[in-house]
């Protein structure tokens, strides 16, 4: 069998693999939830006062463009588990024994990854199509118009994401947590890097084009210069807006992309980024072998080993506790009835901060510090900001640890288990984020500030309910890591009201709201750990 058929038909299994899950039923909703925002107008693009009508060149240019900028971050999350997924189910160590290369391995999870985005894509591009039919006015249909910005501007992005998620994966470093946020941070950096000549208002040229990873330079730009010539008092400016059905009181109608070889080519310069990256990734793919992992050189932490069955029933009950607790598992309840919480929630907080180096607990120390001691101004809009960060990869275990070490059995199988062990891992996490961001609390105390201290305590309280509550649902740590890194950004980091959950400034403070929702996402979690043990 030629080498490019067993491409395909690795490509072909892995996407199958994947359309079989669970996962890939909500990545669908969710780009239909996009096409929806698209037509209720929850998501939309203006240029100054002006949108454009709905044409196919219109819907095609602004669909591209959702394509490219939200699910190559999107996409991300939802793609970056194919090799943890081989490792797991040891195919990875099947594969291994075959004469594959390294290199073949990697561009078969690339092909696999842009598979599962193009199905995302479609679905945007049916929902174009949905839009034009559904809006009155807006002329034929042309389908070069209208799927030549959807193809050829996102698979650009996407095909750059994919290859990400591969080069992510094979780096130990970047393959939990802290690549998924690392990940965000790259994003927001090659898409500044897109947008910046719009925001400097410096004239296009062959480099600008090159370096724009999305297109929205591009079709902004073009837009923009069409728009000069209808209208001379336009003084440009254009962007995205969410969660607002505000549109611009003048409409022009847009005549499309004139394409250009720049534009070509800057489409295959990206097309030629993902091909290095997915390299650099064979170049540091172990090929499933841990002695040829970068970080094998470092020093191996001393793992504990729990005895057999047998070599327990022969130990003291007390050893047997003690050899429990060093495990990885969630701390059992005891067999009596009054197992005190407090000894529950300090055995879930040892367990969140088990394995963190000195160095962990030196900077959350300078961060309560940090708190405590600056002015309150800059406490509460910045240094919080870092100190409720830091702890991130630490919250996302709240909910997942069963389903991680499979131990669903034995913890819901000891008494009182429910609701106990699931309120004593969000109170471990309260207690966490006390103690990283209680100085900024002390603070306002010492101020006097009721309003600022109720707000820092929901916040508190509002992090691991949202931990809980994804993790018991998803029984996977990426959704919070993606979802809580997302919105500590937009919210609270921007100060933006409704999304600040924090409550960095009195102003865009909501703590109301957010203790609400802190109450109903616990709720979710208890329902839906009581649905899944009553199904079990």
């Amino acid at each position: 069998m030629s080498r490019s058929r067993v491409l395909f038909h690795m490509v072909r299994a892995d996407f199958l693999e994947r359309v079989r899950r669970y996962s890939f039923v909500l990545t669908l909703g969710f780009s239909v939830y996009l096409g929806y925002a698209m037509y209720s107008g929850q998501i939309n693009m203006q240029l100054g006062s002006y949108h454009g009508v709905a044409n196919s060149a219109w819907l095609g240019s602004v669909v591209g463009l959702v394509s490219a900028v939200f699910l190559s971050l999107i996409g991300f999350y939802v793609v970056k588990n194919t090799i943890q997924r081989d490792r797991e189910t040891r195919v990875g160590q099947i594969l291994a024994a075959t004469p594959m290369s390294r290199s073949f391995y990697t561009l078969s999870k690339v092909l696999s990854n842009l598979a599962v985005l193009s199905a995302m894509i479609m679905i945007l591009s049916a929902a174009a199509i949905v839009i034009q039919l559904t809006h009155k006015g807006t002329g034929r249909i042309n389908l070069f118009d209208l799927l030549s910005p959807i193809l050829i501007f996102s698979l650009g992005a996407l095909s750059v994401t994919a290859a990400f998620a591969v080069l992510f994966e094979t780096i130990p470093g970047l393959r939990g947590g802290v690549g998924n946020i690392a990940y965000f941070f790259l994003w927001c950096f090659l898409l500044n890097l897109s947008v910046k000549p719009l925001l400097t208002g410096k004239s296009l040229s062959d480099l600008t084009s090159m370096r724009d990873y999305t297109g929205i330079t591009t079709i902004s730009g073009q837009m923009q210069a069409q728009l000069r010539q209808l209208d001379p008092e336009y003084k440009g400016g254009s962007g995205f807006y969410i969660g607002s059905s505000k549109r611009g009181t003048k409409t022009f109608v847009w005549t499309g992309v004139k394409w250009n070889p720049t534009i070509v080519l800057s489409r295959i310069f990206w097309l030629g980024v993902a091909v290095c990256l997915t390299l650099i990734a064979a170049g540091i793919f172990d090929r499933f072998d841990p002695a040829r992992e970068i970080l094998s050189l470092k020093r191996r932490k001393k793992q504990t080993v729990l005895p057999k069955p047998e070599e327990l029933e022969r130990l003291p009950l007390q050893t047997r506790e003690t050899q429990l607790h060093a495990s990885d598992l969630t701390p059992l309840a005891h067999s009596r009835s009054h197992v005190r919480f407090v000894a529950l929630v300090l055995s879930e907080l040892r367990l969140l901060l088990r394995g963190q180096q000195w160095w962990w607990y030196t900077v959350a120390a300078g961060l309560f510090a940090g708190c405590l001691f600056a002015p309150l101004d800059s406490a509460r809009s910045g240094v919080i900001l870092v100190a409720w960060l830091w702890p991130a990869l630490l919250w996302s275990q709240l909910g997942t640890r069963e389903a991680r070490f499979s131990t669903q059995a034995i913890i819901f199988s000891a008494p009182h288990a429910f609701p106990r062990q699931l309120l004593s891992s969000w109170t471990a996490g309260v207690v966490l984020a006390l103690l990283t961001g209680g100085g900024l609390g002390l603070r306002l105390m010492l101020a006097r500030d009721t309003e600022g201290l109720f707000g820092w305590a929901v916040a508190a309280f509002f992090i691991p309910a949202l931990a809980m509550a994804l993790g018991v649902c998803t029984e996977s740590r990426k959704p919070f890591e993606a979802v809580y890194t997302v919105w500590w950004y937009i919210g609270p980091l921007h100060q933006m009201r409704k999304l600040d959950f924090i409550g960095t400034k009195p102003a865009s403070s909501t703590p109301v709201l957010y203790l609400a929702a802190s109450i109903a996402l616990l709720l979710v979690a208890c329902f839906w750990r009581k649905a899944r043990l009553s199904y079990a």
